[in-house]
């Protein structure tokens, strides 16, 4: 087993990540920011180095400066968590070189995934079905591009290849409006990314989000741990997520499971991953795989009993899976919902000193965060501050669990997204399940 690990993160992953490491007896190194001295698994850690300013670029994305605190330390791995350099190829392939062990796939396993276009081709290559679309690069012949979108049939949706996220993303509904498309999409993305190459795929009506969570070891087994619903989005960012998926046959599972477990083998993926779906009529068409831990992967884990950051790094040690496919029994209904620091309204960060805190309890509540009475929100990094889970015997009982985890919870001093929780689980649509990932939106006004 790995003896020290760093944990190249912040927030409720790093703490989530250190608490494994504890439960597993490998020692831990926090990195943080000059802004993030009193997160609490800095405070936890058996070591802790300030690697840089406030801003990431030159603390949690300066990857000389993290490989140098396993130098310094004497770590044996890296574990990236998600977000920041978690699906960085040259992040990855530098942590091998230095002699350390990256928590996570190879490098060259997250540089074909990470770009869509050869992601979409090792999936066809394996069976797995694509939303249809320019199988390809743009390139600069606009009635080249024109042709593909009239064959696909309009609206479409620009991608970039590096993208992730949500972002780097455009709907196109027209002729007129496609080279302009194409154009701001491509200069968007190579300022994000450092890419400018897109792509073109259909833009389904009414899909919903639907992943499947993965697990492979370098020894030739993988599994899967069954789907996710991750409908319930705006401007492409998950807001809540469930498993399993509602009104899913088990016939259907069964077979989208098998059919990403064969990927697995036939790309020879290692550690934890996510397949992300679009799923319409019946049918699913791949979108990305996540080559990293999910923010959502605490739902999994309610329903399946699997602690998957304990497998990442059972993994990254060499040892074999802990499970078989028959070992993994789906038992109740979990959902999550994303806690983040910003105004229900409009819908825009509110950093700032927490005043006061306290979370909710009760059979099947988890509460998975950084914060504490006290705790200031920094204004430099993403604005999710926690995630609120609940499991229940039934999906029914789920949502009643959160309605009441929800009305408990209180984080004073900075305003939440709580009340915007309050108002989805209370909806309708979201008790009978099924939503598209456009109903959010909709509902909010925001189309």
């Amino acid at each position: 087993m790995l003896d020290k690990v760093v944990i190249a993160n912040r927030g409720e992953i790093a703490l989530r990540i250190l608490r494994a490491c504890h439960e597993m007896g490998i020692k831990t190194v926090a990195i943080y920011s000059e802004a993030d001295s009193d997160q609490k698994h800095v405070l936890l850690a058996d070591e802790s180095v300030c690697i840089g300013p406030a801003a990431s670029s030159e603390s949690y994305l300066n990857i000389p400066a993290v490989i140098s605190v396993a130098e310094v330390t004497d770590a044996v791995g890296i574990h990236p968590g998600y977000g920041f350099l978690s699906e960085n190829a040259d992040f990855a392939e530098r942590v091998e070189q230095s002699g350390f062990v990256f928590i996570g796939p190879r490098s060259e396993t997250i540089r074909l995934m990470g770009d869509k276009v050869s992601a979409i081709q090792a999936m066809q290559k394996a069976g797995i079905a694509c939303v249809p679309g320019s199988n390809g690069a743009l390139g600069d012949d606009t009635d080249e591009y024109l042709k593909i979108a009239h064959e696909i049939g309009y609206p479409v949706i620009i991608k970039a290849v590096g993208g992730g996220g949500g972002r780097g993303m455009r709907v196109v509904h027209s002729d007129a409006a496609l080279k302009n498309a194409v154009s701001i999409t491509r200069s968007e993305a190579s300022t994000a990314f450092g890419n400018s190459d897109v792509y073109m795929e259909k833009f389904l009506e009414h899909p919903r989000h639907i992943e499947i969570q993965v697990l492979a070891d370098e020894h030739g087994n993988a599994i899967h741990l069954g789907e996710r619903d991750c409908s319930m989005q705006r401007r492409h960012q998950k807001v809540i997520e469930e498993a399993p998926a509602p009104g899913l046959s088990q016939k259907i599972r069964n077979t989208i499971g098998q059919r990403c477990v064969d990927a697995c083998l036939s790309i020879g993926y290692r550690g934890a991953g996510t397949f992300e779906f679009l799923y319409e009529n019946g049918e699913f068409y791949f979108i990305e795989m996540n080559t990293r831990v999910q923010v959502e992967h605490p739902v999994t884990e309610m329903i399946t009993g699997v602690d998957i950051i304990r497998e990442q790094l059972r993994i990254a040690a060499g040892e074999k899976l802990s499970y078989k496919q028959e070992d993994i029994l789906v038992r109740g209904h979990a959902i999550e919902c994303r806690l983040n620091a910003e105004d229900p309204k409009k819908l825009i960060p509110s950093p700032g000193w927490i005043s006061h805190y306290h979370p909710p309890g009760g059979l099947g509540v988890r509460v998975d965060t950084h914060i504490y009475g006290g705790y200031k929100v920094p204004p430099y990094y993403d604005s999710m501050i926690g995630k609120l889970i609940t499991h229940g015997d039934t999906r029914k009982q789920a949502i009643a669990r959160m309605s009441m985890a929800l009305s408990e919870i209180v984080i004073e001093g900075i305003k939440t997204n709580i009340p915007l929780h309050q108002m989805l689980i209370a909806d309708s649509a979201f008790q009978t399940g099924g939503t598209d990932i456009h109903y959010l939106e909709n509902k909010l006004g925001l189309k």
